[in-house]
C-alpha cells in the first residue's frame, strides 16, 4: 500500500475535550504515528502518517472528534511520507 503523511488543523471547541489524548488513541488503534498537539490560538494540530486507509481514517475521525468536541471546520493538507516517526504522541 502506498504511505501518505497528511497535516492536519481542527477548528473549533477542540481544547479542553480530550481532544488530543482520542486523536492518539485513533491514531494507535490503527497503526498510524506522527504527533498532535494544542496551538496557542484554540485549534489543534496534528501530523499523520501511514498507508492511505489508515491515515483517512484518523483523518475522518478528527471531522467529528470525541463526543465533547465540536468541529468547525478542518483543513487537511497531504504531504510526502517522511517514515520519521516510531509512534504517535501529544507534544
Amino acid at each position: 500500500m502506498k504511505k501518505t503523511r497528511a497535516h492536519v488543523f481542527v477548528t473549533g471547541k477542540v481544547q479542553g475535550v480530550y481532544f488530543r489524548q482520542n486523536t492518539q488513541m485513533t491514531a494507535r488503534e490503527h497503526g498510524a504515528t506522527g504527533w498532535v498537539r494544542n496551538l496557542p490560538d484554540g485549534r489543534v494540530e496534528a501530523v499523520i502518517e501511514g498507508d492511505d486507509a489508515t491515515v483517512r481514517k484518523v483523518v475522518d475521525w478528527c471531522r467529528h472528534g470525541p463526543p465533547a468536541a465540536r468541529v468547525d471546520s478542518i483543513d487537511v493538507k497531504h504531504e510526502t511520507y517522511t517514515g520519521e516517526f516510531a509512534g504517535f504522541e501529544i507534544i
